[in-house]
């Protein structure tokens, strides 16, 4: 593949990591959209992308900008269509971009934040969509690599972006019962075992626990804090060779944590049948009659475990 910034950017959108090297080279392509997400998750937001960012990159704050929306105790869930079509217009994204996500690349819970744009974009239909590994700590530590500051631009919003949901990529509370009563997926959860076992609770979940039948997998076991970005593929093989090979629901307390895993299954591994659950435990709990597990998993007599 040619280095050339005249290369046609759809020749690379496929690949749901791009490294600060693949970035540099094409900073000036014309259908490239940085999307600097930075926001109280990092400790940063618009301050922090003010005093330094990529060459061209919007600003967008994950936290503030609409990403999320709360119903409820779910504090974050899918955008409805229209605000979803808006939030990519006031942005500037078009169907023929490459949106690239740069997080602060500081935490385990900032790469969330990263998937879970990703997440959004992909399921509003626009395919084109990479995160930067590292994000902006991996981006600076090449001296050679610019790095401009002040506000952001002022563009004109693009016109309405055309949703097209993928809503195999997204599971509501009925799924989420249906695996439960039929066991037809792996629910995933990808809090700690403190919140998996009910030793803790989210403020945003009335009940402490875990979804019926949940196995674990941390999120942060997927991210490697020596880089502050995703292990490489063969560990995250190694790592997820555990979880069935049958349709996987991935949740957390508000659907931020579980992102990590989703984008690590689906994108990463290219596991099929995979989605997340937006609502996870802070939806779930609204109603009292949904079951809610809780305590260590016991050993099954077979050398599984029993949920």
């Amino acid at each position: 593949m040619s280095n050339s910034v005249a290369e046609p950017v759809p020749s690379a959108a496929t690949k749901p990591l791009v490294a600060p090297e693949w970035l540099a080279d094409r900073l000036s392509a014309p259908d490239l959209l940085v999307l600097d997400i930075r926001s109280v998750v990092d400790g940063g937001g618009r301050q922090a992308y003010e005093a330094g960012h990529i060459p061209g990159a919007i600003h967008t704050d994950y936290v503030n900008d609409g990403w999320r929306v709360t119903k409820g105790m779910a504090s974050g869930l899918l955008p409805d269509p229209a605000a979803l079509a808006d939030l990519l217009s006031r942005i500037g994204l078009t169907p023929r971009q490459h949106a690239i996500i740069v997080s602060a690349g500081t935490t385990a819970g900032d790469f969330s934040a990263a998937a879970r744009v990703y997440w959004t974009l992909k399921i509003a239909g626009h395919d084109q969509t990479s995160i930067l590994s590292g994000g902006m700590l991996a981006w600076g530590r090449d001296a050679t690599r610019p790095i401009e500051a002040g506000p952001a631009p002022v563009n004109p919003p693009s016109p309405p972006y055309p949703i097209k949901l993928a809503p195999e990529l997204r599971a509501d509370v009925g799924a989420v019962a249906r695996a439960i009563a039929d066991q037809t997926a792996v629910l995933l959860d990808s809090r700690a075992t403190n919140f998996f076992e009910g030793g803790a609770k989210s403020p945003q979940a009335l009940r402490p626990g875990r979804l019926a039948g949940a196995v674990q997998l941390d999120h942060v076991m997927a991210f490697d804090p020596a880089v502050m970005a995703l292990k490489p593929k063969s560990e995250l093989e190694t790592l997820f060779a555990a979880v069935p090979a049958m349709p996987v629901i991935n949740y957390c307390n508000t659907g931020h944590q579980a992102a990590t895993n989703w984008f690590v299954l689906s994108e990463v591994l290219g596991r099929p049948g995979v989605s997340l659950y937006d609502g996870s435990m802070s939806e779930w709990t609204e109603d009292p009659n949904r079951p809610v597990a809780a305590g260590p998993v016991e050993p099954s007599p077979d050398g599984g475990t029993n949920h």
